[in-house]
């Protein structure tokens, strides 16, 4: 199993350097790589070259860390064509600089609007049809997830359309997260689990609220029909999830993928919630 951290919390107040030696100091091995302006942007085409590279490469090797994933998020499945198209461009470098990395793993989300859903599958399927044969020709896996507002949103949505892609290399991120989207507010994390069987390869751990609890007015949203999703990723304990039943399951499954860190809370105390986070991730897990 790989115990990684997803450095969101540095990713406007260390620069790239001090970002990785930082995640080396609070005891991880391993950096899944998500979106920061200077390196791989939300949305935006990779500000990265040989140079930066090779830097990186250095800067791991002296922290003795290595990357699990590279995350990219793009607009390959949004409704507008341009935009799709310029999002495959971006995905195309993104692989290419994974490669120059050597990282053999990029995990991202479906995208796209839960407002126009078919449209958004047939813009997915579109973009996968152009970036299979990249990724294949490369040699680079993919982890894709669910999440809340994007055309797929549940566990079953996700699962679904990972099998109709059908290849082996395309494989499933289970963001504890969002665990309430998955199944519409129930958050039965076992029978999910047990739905995702072989091809969940990646848990990202943080809490959250249920937001349907209190009757849907855990939040309250004006004006009421306001288009907004709503969760949290918060450290373990702080929220709704029931974790003596998702460790239990991934112990039960011998799960041995990827398993990060993934809170975004606390940027102003990320020392503190590391520490709470890997503890409670190596106990149960197994790790400690």
């Amino acid at each position: 199993m790989k115990l990684a951290y997803d450095p969101t919390h540095f990713r406007d107040s260390l620069s790239m350097e001090e970002m990785i030696f930082k995640v080396a100091d609070l005891g991880y091995e391993y950096i899944e790589l998500s979106p920061r302006e200077d390196f791989c942007p939300f949305y935006k085409y990779p500000k990265v070259d040989k140079t930066k590279i090779k830097q990186v490469k250095k800067w791991m090797s002296e922290a003795g860390v290595k990357f699990s994933s590279l995350l990219p998020l793009y607009h390959w499945a949004g409704p507008d064509e341009e935009r799709r198209q310029a999002a495959v461009r971006n995905w195309k470098r993104a692989i290419e600089v994974a490669v120059e990395l050597d990282i053999d793993l990029m995990n991202s989300e479906f995208s796209g609007s839960k407002y126009e859903p078919f449209i958004c599958e047939e813009k997915f399927v579109k973009s996968m049809d152009e970036l299979i044969p990249v990724f294949e020709k490369e040699g680079i896996r993919l982890n894709l997830q669910a999440h809340p507002y994007d055309f797929i949103e549940t566990n079953t949505g996700a699962i679904d359309m990972i099998r109709a892609l059908d290849r082996s290399w395309i494989k499933l991120v289970y963001s504890v997260a969002h665990t309430f989207f998955y199944d519409d507010g129930v958050g039965d994390i076992a029978k999910m689990l047990d739905e995702a069987g072989d091809l969940l390869d990646h848990v990202l751990f943080a809490d959250t609220f249920n937001h349907k609890a209190a009757y849907g007015l855990r939040y309250i949203v004006n004006p009421p029909d306001a288009k907004v999703t709503v969760h949290q990723h918060l450290n373990i304990g702080e929220g709704d999830i029931d974790f003596d039943t998702l460790f239990r399951k991934l112990r039960e499954m011998k799960f041995d993928g990827i398993a990060t860190n993934a809170v975004f809370a606390y940027s102003d105390k990320p020392e503190e919630s590391s520490a709470i986070m890997l503890k409670k991730m190596k106990e149960g897990l197994g790790l400690s």
